[in-house]
């Protein structure tokens, strides 16, 4: 008789190990609610609780027009679902109130059988995939300028070298009227042969000697300079968490990174139109956000990426048709910027292991970088893979 094939047997949890549906719905992403038929909150997860900035004690007992305004798409979508006693879902839905802002979620509301008239509503923030994405977009932006940059030192910098050289040599026979002409030609090359220097470090595919940073420190060093320099009459604010473990990282890379953002929100709150009211300001934030995790490319392995930066400044906001190529290379809105900046800062985010996002409002922009923290034994790293679960 045939061997039956089987597939390899997964150890079993205890029998007496019990998973509660509570403990389940609390790990979901989803911002989860579970309302009565008068309406009334009954039941709140941990989203739920990020989402609408308040306690789970605090929604159980309150009404859900409470958080929802009744004119809302998702309050029409809830009605429609209690009338038709079948599940609605809805996507790209608009939710804006004061606890959640302006947000665009995916809405998935469902009668609870065991319960007439009960509806279980479920919101999840459509923007998660799409930062993504745009950290995808991110890193292949960085490969683009290392490549390029590699083909400039090589394809462009020679043929400089020869233009110029040829350029000075008829300078020293031509007349007094022609040489500013030749002057020019050197004075371009030169200004060529710059910018691709510029470009070289992305070049740069050395591998990242890493040790124990302390990012407060790399802040800290980044606000002196710019008080002292480019954000001089700008009201900087900290908001640190010191508990804050050690990145694994390079320092002067580090604050290289720091430096470009800051530099660039100080460039756009010196932009402030007049009478828009509100001092200029720059708020740096750091926070250990738990369950930040990023697959490797062709690897089964997640490196963990609990700890977040964040530069907020609350000038005008990004122009809308930048944002999908910001951090492209030459793209800026700088009379005489090179567009390089955040072109190198995606680069150097992306050595680091770690991963760059922002969202633009009016008045409100934020650019969030997520790090590796620095592990020095296994012991280390299994503790912070538990507080990341």
């Amino acid at each position: 008789m045939a061997e039956i094939a089987t597939w390899p047997r997964r150890q079993r949890t205890p029998s007496s190990v019990r998973v509660s549906a509570e403990a389940v719905l609390s790990a979901l992403p989803a911002a989860t609610l579970a309302i009565d038929r008068n309406g009334i909150i009954r039941y709140a997860n941990a989203a739920a609780e990020q989402l609408f900035q308040a306690s789970a004690a605090v929604l159980e007992g309150e009404s859900l027009a409470s958080v929802l305004p009744p004119r809302s798409p998702i309050a029409e979508l809830v009605e429609q679902a209690l009338v038709s006693d079948t599940p609605t879902s809805a996507y790209g839905v608009e939710l804006d109130t004061p606890r959640t802002g302006s947000r665009t979620m995916s809405a998935h509301i469902g009668p609870m059988v065991e319960l007439p008239g009960w509806q279980v509503i479920s919101l999840l923030e459509q923007t998660r995939a799409l930062k993504i994405g745009q950290q995808l977009e991110h890193r292949n932006a960085a490969r683009s300028m290392t490549a390029m940059a590699s083909l400039l030192a090589h394809e462009v910098k020679n043929p400089l070298s020869g233009i110029r050289g040829a350029a000075q040599l008829l300078g020293q026979r031509a007349a007094e009227e022609d040489r500013k002409l030749t002057q020019l030609i050197c004075d371009e090359a030169d200004r060529i042969v710059a910018l691709v220097n510029r470009m070289e470090v992305f070049s740069d595919d050395r591998p990242l000697e890493r040790t124990p940073v302390n990012i407060h420190v790399v802040l800290e060093r980044v606000r002196r300079l710019a008080e002292n320099g480019f954000a001089r009459g700008v009201k900087i604010v900290e908001r640190y968490d010191p508990s804050l473990p050690m990145v694994a990282g390079n320092m002067d890379q580090l604050v290289q990174v720091f430096l470009n953002l800051v530099k660039n929100a100080a460039e756009a709150v010196h932009d402030l139109p007049a009478g828009t009211g509100g001092a200029p300001e720059i708020t740096l934030l750091t926070a250990y956000r738990h369950g930040m995790r990023v697959a490797l490319p062709g690897s089964l392995s997640r490196i963990h990426l609990p700890l977040m930066v964040s530069v907020t400044d609350n000038g005008p906001g990004i122009p809308e048709d930048l944002r999908p190529h910001l951090f492209d290379p030459f793209v800026t809105t700088k009379p005489k910027g090179s567009g390089l900046g955040l072109a190198l800062v995606a680069k150097i985010v992306s050595d680091h292991g770690g991963v760059i996002e922002f969202e633009s409002l009016p008045r409100r922009t934020t650019f969030r970088v997520m790090l590796p923290i620095f592990a020095e034994t296994g012991e280390r790293v299994q503790s912070n893979e538990r507080g990341a679960l």
